[in-house]
């Protein structure tokens, strides 16, 4: 067999026995040098005692080696300089990735301090702070992609409140609230439950030392003393237990002062009310065992009959079962017995009802009033089932299905956690972009971006995000946002409530684009009508719609006939509705314009005098095109251009009514054509468009927009005395900003 050797000096695929004990000489070589004094941390412990200590705690863990080299090197790294470039050649880029992981968590514990010493003032101020520290706790899980990452800061932190403790040294502002709002709960859902209460009595050591001193004196006796009372009783337990032929686990350990002060708290009990200072649980296999063990405890010791549960047969509202009883010990003091089976406990443990719920609830979750993310404790669950499975397993042997393999990757969140400037926590789906989270601060910011900055540098809009960064958001005073926007392939938005909140921003544009066309062509038949008293309430009361802008947006559309409009104008008192004859599809569609307002169309009919001539509707002719005439049912001779489709259809269906039309002498008449543009949407498009007709002298009396994939399609209805004036303004056109076409249709 071939085998390789890397700048590590470890054999390829061969576990390197020594790496923890090179991690620990590299600590001794760069952190304590002869002739200079030793690193230090802020804390004032020396880097060297940091690792050791570490490793101690670790050692418990059964983390693997390279986590605990990576635990030995992230204090020399982040304390010492120039140590971190050393540590890839040295150790390989596994130790090196977890000693940066370790590092970027110690930047998010500084923010940590920051949002959890804070004063309370008000609910609304309460409930923003435990908003920010619960973000903070799931930001951390979610930006240690490998969750060994995690064990070692939680280690690290271990660690610092020891030696405090040991050296009777203050702790540095905020790592106490720190420690009990971000770590110890850390460390509870993650079922590590050594860690978490000692972290817990600690730092509640140092944030309420006058209160510890007084739980401690009321406890009236030493640990030591304690856990020995309970490992006896434990003994007393299960030789009863083996005797009844019950096959159980029996396990316990005594209440710990910070978890009495809470429930002291929580329940609003006294010191003497509470039964549970010292307790112990026992795990049997099946419903039966559980009544049997009760009786046995019962048996030994005296129970305390009010304080007896029965979650088995009436299990609490989250679906938690047990047996919970108290009993008074040989020494005269209570202490409570859980009873349950595998299967239950492994639900409490696991399951969606998990212990650390309730316990990170308060007084509320004392009273099983809690709200559970089903999704994320489903992760935390699987988490805390693959540290549980590796504490079982022989891991010695690394393999892709080992339970550190998918530690490594266990992805913990849907989520990215990103920073405002002001350290403020902000979660927002995978694949979140600066516009997203413009969005989430603020529908009108999102509308006003125009640039982001993360982490200090510019970075266009659709940048993804990652876990950690700071983001500062660039915005107009006034502005709106940009369709590209809603281009999923361009990637800007990732967020469903940002796209709807950019569609509901178009849409309202849209409506109110819609609402001022059509208010304008009714200004324009009041004007003609000479009706600019009437009152538009009445109006739209009159024609059947509930506001004036439903009739606005509905002749806008061409929904409703402006010939209704001018027939309630013309007959107040509400006369029968007009009645129009039906005609080709020439004809069927038309609606006022200039030249069929009574205006002269121009238009000569050869060899007939004084013959009723309209501009056909579906090629709207304009001096000088080729037209032709083609004689209606009582409706006179629609003109069309000689080259439009409808007249070439209808003339080969009836040939005898085509008529040869010619244009007369020049009028002041206007025509109207259609005018198709289509170009790459964007902010301001329509508005450049409008202005070049309006500077032309060209007249619009309808827009259509349709905008799919980034492109906009665009059809105006303008007024124009003759082709040639349109021509000049469609060039006019092709040359704005982002047109790709215009064309007369």
């Amino acid at each position: 067999m071939v085998t390789s050797t890397d700048l590590t000096g470890q054999t390829a695929g061969v576990p390197d026995a020594h790496l923890v004990e090179r991690a620990l000489a590299f600590v001794r070589e760069r952190g304590e040098p002869e002739g200079s004094p030793p690193a230090h941390l802020p804390t004032g412990e020396s880097v060297l005692s940091h690792a050791e200590g570490m490793l101690r705690i670790l050692d418990g863990l059964r983390v693997d080696d390279a986590a605990r080299a990576a635990a030995c090197l992230f204090p020399l790294a982040a304390f010492v300089e120039g140590a971190e470039a050393d540590i890839a050649p040295r150790f390989g880029d596994e130790v090196a990735g977890l000693v940066k992981g370790v590092r970027q968590l110690l930047r998010i514990g500084a923010i940590a301090v920051s949002q959890t010493d804070v004063s309370e003032s008000s609910k609304s101020e309460v409930a923003a702070r435990h908003e920010q520290v619960e973000a903070l706790r799931k930001m951390l899980l979610a930006f240690a992609q490998d969750i060994r990452v995690v064990l070692v800061r939680l280690a690290s932190r271990l660690q610092t409140l020891r030696w405090l403790a040991q050296t009777k040294t203050s702790p540095l502002p905020g790592v106490a609230r720190e420690t009990l709002d971000i770590y110890a709960p850390l460390a509870n859902r993650l079922g590590i439950w050594q860690m978490k209460w000692e972290l817990e009595d600690l730092a509640f050591r140092f944030e309420q030392p006058e209160t510890y001193k007084r739980i401690a004196r009321l406890l009236d006796e030493k640990r030591i003393e304690r856990e020995g009372y309970i490992s006896r009783a434990i003994e007393r337990l299960q030789s009863e237990l083996a005797a009844a032929g019950i096959r159980a686990e029996v396990s316990g350990r005594p209440k710990h002062i910070y978890s009495i002060w809470k429930k002291m708290r929580g329940k609003e009990l006294d010191f003497a009310d509470l039964y549970d200072v010292r307790a112990f649980r026992v795990i049997v296999d099946d419903i039966k065992d559980c009544y049997t063990v009760l009786g046995i405890v019962h048996h030994i010791w005296q129970p305390i009959p009010r304080e007896f549960d029965d979650y088995i047969s009436r299990p609490k509202s989250n679906g938690y079962r047990s047996l919970h009883t108290v009993v008074i010990g040989d020494d005269g003091r209570a202490f409570e017995v859980q009873i349950r089976t595998q299967e239950m406990h492994h639900f409490a443990e696991y399951g969606v009802a998990a212990h650390w719920r309730y316990k990170e609830a308060g007084a509320k979750g004392y009273g099983g009033n809690f709200a559970a993310n089903e999704r994320y404790d489903e992760k935390i669950a699987w988490l805390r089932q693959l540290l549980a499975w590796k504490d079982d397993a022989d891991h010695s042997v690394a393999h892709e299905d080992s339970p550190w393999e998918q530690l490594k990757h266990a992805a913990i969140d849907d989520h990215i956690y990103v920073l405002t400037p002001q350290a403020r926590v902000v979660a927002l789906p995978q694949g979140a972009t600066p516009l997203d989270f413009a969005y989430y601060l603020h529908s009108d910011l999102g509308h006003r971006c125009r640039g982001a900055r993360v982490d200090g540098a510019m970075v266009p809009l659709n940048t993804p995000l990652k876990n950690g960064q700071t983001v500062e958001i660039v915005a107009l005073k006034q502005g709106g946002p940009s369709r590209d926007w809603l281009n999923a392939e361009l990637g800007y938005l990732a967020s469903t409530r940002a796209r709807q909140k950019v569609r509901a921003w178009f849409n309202a544009l849209d409506s109110q684009e819609t609402i001022a066309q059509g208010r304008a062509m009714i200004d324009k038949t009041l004007q003609r009508e000479g009706k600019t008293a009437v009152n538009l309430e009445d109006l739209a009361t009159r024609l059947q719609f509930k506001t004036p802008d439903d009739l606005f947006a509905a002749v806008a559309k061409e929904e409703f006939s402006l010939r209704h409009v001018e027939h309630a104008l013309r007959h107040p008192e509400g006369d029968a509705e007009p009645q129009f004859n039906e005609e080709e599809a020439v004809t069927k569609k038309s609606r006022a314009t200039s030249v069929a307002r009574g205006a002269k169309s121009g238009v000569l009919v050869v060899g007939v005098d004084s013959l009723m001539t309209q501009m056909s509707r579906c090629c709207k002719p304009a001096p000088p095109d080729e037209i032709v005439g083609f004689v209606t049912r009582g409706r006179g001779v629609s003109i069309h251009r000689r080259n439009c489709h409808t007249f070439i259809q209808l003339s080969s269906r009836a040939p005898e009514r085509v008529i040869q039309t010619e244009w007369g002498k020049r009028s002041d008449a206007v025509y109207p054509v259609d005018i198709q543009v289509e170009a790459v949407d964007r902010q301001g498009l329509l508005r450049d468009i409008s202005e070049v007709l309006s500077r032309e002298k060209i007249n619009v009396t309808g827009v259509k927009t349709l905008t799919s994939k980034g492109v906009a399609r665009m059809q105006f209805t303008a007024e124009v005395s003759e082709a040639t004036q349109l021509q000049r303004a469609l060039s006019l056109i092709e040359d704005v900003q982002g047109v790709l076409q215009a064309k007369r249709k």
